[in-house]
């Protein structure tokens, strides 16, 4: 039995939608799939459908594209608009939940044991967009309350402010939860009078088994006075560290072990490194604790968190309920792990540049935004990726390679070209007096730099191996060279002419004068030594592209030599 006349024009309509698509005729499986989507009575006929594609494409073959588009202009116009439509995947930041314009407070609340990293921009850069998004207030508060396991750098509070300005965001409130203990002891003493809080003097092993066991602490039903009478020897110092911890009251029948009495002080006899805190205080709030009276006091009205906290929000609710408060809308996002950098921590980087196993935080082999920074990496680069990113639970394992692909775009079109020759070998030209080579600062591009050079230049190492008596090779911009001795690497000058290079389908390669400057290129896969052209010393904290090479931010300048650390191909 013949296929229906509907079906075939069915079948037509996406054969030729596809033609046109890729300007050219498909073969019947680039189709048959999708038409065996929209004609699924037809899955039993495979062959009988794989032969009307054929017969379609046979026609194609005998007509132009532009009859193509004409006649599926004409049999199905709807399918020729949509290819006109760009169907992009959904990307930005979606509109917040009950948010009203100028009324949204949001902050980035870091611990500053060290520098931002380029995971934690993505906190820095979402909270601050949206704000400026709905013309609201954006806090930077310092969580600094952990003087022992994640213990403050005092450095690390400017380096935020640093990297945010950077980003080109300006705070509207700086916060240090250091500075506030003595807000957290009222609220906490309030906790206490209201049988909301209970001092504990299990060990924490002790604790453990009558939580697992859903089994009240024996201090759990004591008097609010004797709560508070306990609470005050703690600040007193009268009880040792571990000795008793504040409790907030939850559910001990809770099916979360998690939710079950949560910790919200303890004792820690250690000083605070801003020497306006020292050793003022000896019972320290815990995260949980600190993070829910800061977006009280501060008029939190949304917090992005990861979906590993929402154990967080659920404990911190607790206090809100107690005291009649209303919890900020609360939005979850997943991990994102960046594949070059494995698993790093701030403590353990921080170990390793003690140990001198990195030279200091913006070592270009780290993921901190100081090292990114350093290597030339854009801020609005970082900026479009991180939105793109948007916020979703889902974990995110990104590599560099895609935010080097922003940041290309950005570079690409400013950054003056320039010779470098890693892993140099001389050359000889014989037959070439010297002289000012002109080449483009741009491709493409009018403005040129001079080069001064003599008949003695560098290429690279795996230039020099590829050669050959005999063989030919275009130095860029400066000539066409017969090679004559590959030991030394020596060769004969023919011209300048690029007519000659094409006929001779010569290869063009780059070099620089023997005598250029001194340059150490530093990466995060290693460090390269080399000869650049002394135009470099004009490029002092620009980012240019090293021909063949790649993109480099030239850091430092230091008479006949120069750093320049590398940003990527």
């Amino acid at each position: 039995m013949a296929l229906d006349p509907e079906d075939l024009l069915t079948i037509e309509k996406f054969t030729l939608q596809n033609a046109v698509k890729y300007e050219a005729v498909p073969q019947e499986k680039a189709v048959l799939g999708k038409i065996m989507g929209i004609l699924p009575q037809l899955r039993s006929r495979v062959p009988e459908v794989t032969e009307a594609i054929k017969e379609i494409a046979a026609n194609l073959n005998k007509t132009k594209p532009e009859d193509w588009r004409q006649r599926l202009e004409s049999i199905a116009p709807e399918l020729l608009e949509e290819l006109s439509v760009k169907k992009e995947p959904e990307k930005g930041l979606k509109a917040l939940p009950n948010a009203e314009k100028g009324k949204v407070v949001m902050r980035f609340a870091p611990n500053p044991n060290g520098p931002p990293t380029i995971g934690s921009s993505r906190g820095m850069v979402v909270n601050s967009e949206y704000v400026k998004m709905y013309d609201g207030k954006f806090i930077l508060r310092f969580d600094d309350t952990d003087p022992d396991q994640k213990r403050p750098m005092l450095e690390a509070y400017d380096w935020y402010v640093d990297d945010f300005k950077w980003l080109g965001v300006t705070p509207d409130e700086i916060v240090k939860a250091s500075d506030r203990f003595d807000t957290y002891y009222e609220i906490a003493e309030q906790l206490i009078l209201a049988g909301h809080a209970y001092v504990c003097f299990c060990d924490g092993e002790t604790f453990k088994g009558l939580k697992d066991k859903k089994q009240a602490c024996p201090h759990r039903e004591a008097a609010p006075e004797d709560n508070l009478a306990h609470w005050k020897k703690m600040l007193a110092g009268d009880y040792e560290e571990r000795e008793a911890v504040l409790r907030i009251k939850t559910d001990i029948q809770h099916k979360d072990p998690a939710l079950r009495d949560w910790g919200a002080f303890r004792i820690l006899k250690k000083d605070h490194p801003r020497p306006e805190i020292g050793n003022k205080y000896i019972v320290w709030p815990l995260l949980d604790f600190e993070g829910a009276i800061e977006d009280h006091l501060l008029g939190t009205t949304h917090i992005i968190r990861g979906k590993d906290l929402q154990d967080s929000g659920k404990r911190q609710k607790y206090i809100y309920d107690y005291l009649g408060w209303t919890y900020p809308v609360t939005l979850h996002w997943g991990r994102v792990r960046i594949e070059e950098f494995g698993k790093l921590s701030t403590s353990g980087i921080r170990r390793d540049i003690e140990a001198g196993v990195y030279t200091g935080w913006d070592d270009p082999r780290l993921p901190t935004v100081q090292a990114i920074r350093r290597r030339g990496i854009q801020a609005e680069a970082l900026k479009k990726f991180m939105i793109e990113m948007g916020v979703g639970e889902t974990d995110v394992s990104m590599s560099m390679d895609s935010l080097y692909a922003e940041n290309r775009k950005f570079v690409d079109p400013i950054a003056h070209r320039m010779f470098f020759v890693a892993d140099p070998v001389e050359m000889k030209i014989d037959g070439y007096a010297g002289g000012v080579v002109e080449a483009p600062l741009y491709p493409n591009q009018p403005e040129m730099r001079k080069i001064e050079t003599g008949n003695l230049i560098v290429v690279t190492r795996e230039d020099a191996g590829n050669l050959s008596v005999g063989s030919k090779v275009r130095l860029k911009d400066l000539g066409n060279v017969e090679i004559t001795s590959v030991s030394p690497l020596a060769g004969k000058y023919i011209d300048n002419s690029m007519e000659t290079t094409k006929k001779e389908k010569m290869k063009i390669i780059h070099w620089a004068p023997v005598d250029g400057l001194k340059v150490t290129v530093l990466g995060p896969e290693g460090n390269f030594e080399g000869i650049g052209e002394r135009n470099i010393t004009a490029e002092l904290d620009k980012v240019v592209q090293f021909e063949r090479f790649g993109f480099c931010r030239i850091d430092s300048v230091d008479g006949e030599n120069v750093v320049a650390y590398f940003a990527h191909k």
